[in-house]
C-alpha cells in the first residue's frame, strides 16, 4: 500500500470528466443511514483532521455497482461503529466534483481509506479489496492507528513512574494482539490518558495490580488517587464513561487543545498558510510535489474547463446502414432508439441519457456497445420497427445479429433504469427473443472502384490531401460488445465511468 499522490493532470481530466456528466441526482444514502454523508465543504474537516481512520466511498447515485455496494457499506458502517469513520461522498453534486477529481476519482464506486499520518498529513490509500461488509471491516481495522502502549516487567517501573503522563489505563488480558476496540479507545483519550496493555505472563506487572483473571481493565486517576478495577461489560460506551473520571475524551474530529497546543496550532496554521501561498508562485513541477489530500482548497486544481464534449448519438436515416451496422452476420449488440425524426421532450431526453452511458466509464472511448439513433417516421427503417412488432413513439431495443437475438426495453426513461439494463445486457443475463425472419441481410462489400475514396482537406500550412480508405470489416467489429469471458472480469471491478 502508498500514500496518495495525485499528478495535476489527471485531476484536472478527472475534474473536467466529472463535470460532464448530467445533473445532480439524490443521495444514495439517507440522513438516518450509518453511513456518514461528508462533502467538499467538510470534507477536510471531517475526514483529514480527524484522529480516527476513515474509510470514504465516492459515488454517484445512477451508479448499479453503488446501488449493489450500498448494502454491504451500510453494514460495514454499523460495525465499524465507535472504532472508524465510514464515508461517502456524492460525486455528482456539482459542489463535490473539484474534491472528487483533486481525489483521482475516474470510476464509481471507489473506496479510500484514510488515516492520520506523521505532521497532520493524512495518508490516502485505495482499497481494492472485496466489496463486502467483512472486507471492508477487516481492511479497515488494519489500518487504525494504534496508540496503545505495550508495557512489560521490563519497563513498567519507568511507565508507572513516568511524571509526563497523568492518567493511565491499562488492560491486562492473555492476547498478544492489540484489539480495536483498545485502539479507538486510546484515540478517544489521546493526549489525554496514556492506555497500555499487558500480558498475563508479565508475572511482575500483574503482581502489582493482583490481577488472576483476564481480560481487566485499571484506570491510574493520576497523583495520590487509588486505581480502580472496571468490572463492567469490554463495550465502548460503557468503557469510555468509565475513563472519563479522569478526562474527558476529544471531541472528534479534533482532538481538544490545550492553551500551549493551541498557540502553537495557530503558528503552524500561519507558517501553512506562506507555504501555501509560496507553493501556488512555483513552477508546475513544485506543484506536482504540493498537490496531495492534505486540503480540499480547490487551489491546486483549476476550474472545471469544457474539454470533454459528449457527443450525440449516431442517427442512421438508411436501410443499407442499419444493416451494415447492426443487422448482419457479422454484427454485435447494437443498442436502437426508436425516436420521431422530430423528437420532442422526452425523446430529446432519452436521446442525452444513453449518450451519457459510455462516458460513465473510465473507457469511455472505447464505446463497448454502439448506440445508434433510429427514426420510426423513415420509411429506412419501417419495416424492422414493424417486425420487432413495436408500437410507442419511442422504443430501445438491442439487436445482435451475429447471434440473431433482440431485447425490448419496459422500463422508464430514467437513468438509473437505462443503464442497468445495458449493465445486464453487457453481461449477457436477462432472456433474449429470436430475431425475425429477415432482418438479418448481407453486406455489400464495396471496392474502390465503386466508391472512390474520400479527400479530406487538412490545412496547416498549406494544403494536404489524405485519402481514407474504406472501413474494411474488421475496422466494423472495433469496439464491439466484450466476450463473455470479458464480461465476467468487468463484473468483478467496480462500475467504471
Amino acid at each position: 500500500m502508498h500514500a496518495f499522490n495525485l499528478n495535476p493532470a489527471t485531476a484536472v481530466a478527472a475534474v473536467a470528466f466529472l463535470s460532464a456528466l448530467p445533473t445532480a441526482q439524490a443521495s444514495l444514502y439517507l440522513k438516518s443511514s450509518p453511513v456518514v454523508q461528508v462533502d467538499a465543504k467538510n470534507y477536510d474537516r471531517i475526514i483529514n483532521k480527524s484522529n480516527y481512520t476513515s474509510v470514504v466511498e465516492f459515488y454517484a447515485p445512477w451508479c448499479g455497482h453503488c446501488q449493489n455496494l450500498k448494502p454491504a457499506y451500510e453494514k460495514a458502517a454499523k460495525n465499524l461503529e465507535g472504532l472508524a469513520r465510514v464515508a461517502a461522498v456524492n460525486c455528482d453534486e456539482d459542489e463535490n466534483k473539484q474534491l472528487c477529481g483533486m481525489m483521482g476519482v475516474k470510476g464509481f464506486p471507489t473506496v479510500k481509506t484514510v488515516r492520520p499520518g506523521k505532521k497532520g498529513k493524512p495518508i490516502v490509500e485505495d482499497y481494492n479489496g472485496p466489496r463486502t461488509a467483512k472486507g471492508i471491516v477487516d481492511a479497515v481495522v488494519e489500518k487504525i492507528n494504534n496508540h496503545v502502549k505495550r508495557v512489560t516487567d521490563k519497563d513498567i517501573d519507568s511507565f508507572l513512574s513516568n511524571k509526563n503522563d497523568s492518567a493511565k489505563a491499562i488492560l491486562f488480558t492473555e492476547k498478544g494482539t492489540t484489539s480495536a476496540l483498545l485502539k479507538s479507545i486510546a484515540i478517544d483519550f489521546l493526549d489525554v490518558i496514556t492506555v497500555a496493555q499487558i500480558r498475563d505472563k508479565e508475572t511482575k506487572a500483574n503482581g502489582l495490580f493482583g490481577i488472576s483473571s483476564y481480560p481487566k481493565l485499571v484506570l491510574l486517576p493520576g497523583g495520590d488517587k487509588d486505581s480502580i478495577v472496571y468490572d463492567g461489560e469490554l463495550k465502548k460506551d460503557v468503557m469510555v464513561k468509565f475513563l472519563s473520571q479522569a478526562g474527558q475524551p476529544n471531541p472528534d474530529p479534533a482532538p481538544a487543545k490545550s492553551k500551549g497546543d493551541k498557540k502553537g496550532e495557530k503558528k503552524s496554521e500561519k507558517k501553512d498558510k506562506k507555504a501555501d501561498k509560496k507553493a501556488s508562485s512555483k513552477s508546475s513541477e513544485s506543484s506536482t510535489k504540493t498537490t496531495s489530500t492534505e486540503s480540499t482548497e480547490p487551489t491546486d486544481v483549476p476550474p472545471a474547463t469544457e474539454e470533454i464534449v459528449i457527443p450525440a448519438i449516431p442517427a442512421i436515416t438508411e436501410a443499407d446502414k442499419l444493416t451494415k451496422e447492426c443487422l448482419n452476420r457479422k454484427s454485435r449488440t447494437c443498442i436502437l432508439a426508436f425516436v420521431p425524426s422530430a423528437h420532442g421532450e422526452t425523446a430529446e431526453t432519452v436521446l442525452t441519457t444513453l449518450s451519457h452511458v459510455p462516458f460513465r466509464r473510465s473507457d469511455a472511448r472505447r464505446n463497448l456497445i454502439p448506440f445508434f439513433e433510429v427514426h420510426t417516421d423513415n420509411e429506412a427503417s419501417s419495416s424492422v420497427y414493424k417486425s420487432l412488432e413495436l408500437s410507442k413513439d419511442i422504443e430501445i431495443v438491442a439487436v445482435n445479429g451475429k447471434r440473431k437475438w433482440w431485447r425490448h426495453y419496459e422500463g422508464d426513461f430514467s437513468s438509473e433504469s437505462l443503464e442497468s439494463w445495458i449493465d445486464l445486457i453487457r453481461m449477457s443475463e436477462g432472456t433474449k427473443k429470436t430475431l425475425p425472419e429477415g432482418l438479418i441481410g448481407e453486406v455489400v462489400e464495396e471496392t474502390t472502384a465503386e466508391k472512390p475514396a474520400e479527400t479530406v482537406e487538412v490545412k496547416v500550412e498549406e494544403s494536404v490531401e489524405i485519402k481514407v480508405e474504406p472501413e474494411s470489416s474488421e475496422t466494423e467489429t472495433k469496439g464491439a460488445e466484450p466476450t463473455p469471458e470479458a464480461t465476467s472480469e468487468e463484473k468483478v471491478k467496480h462500475e467504471e465511468l
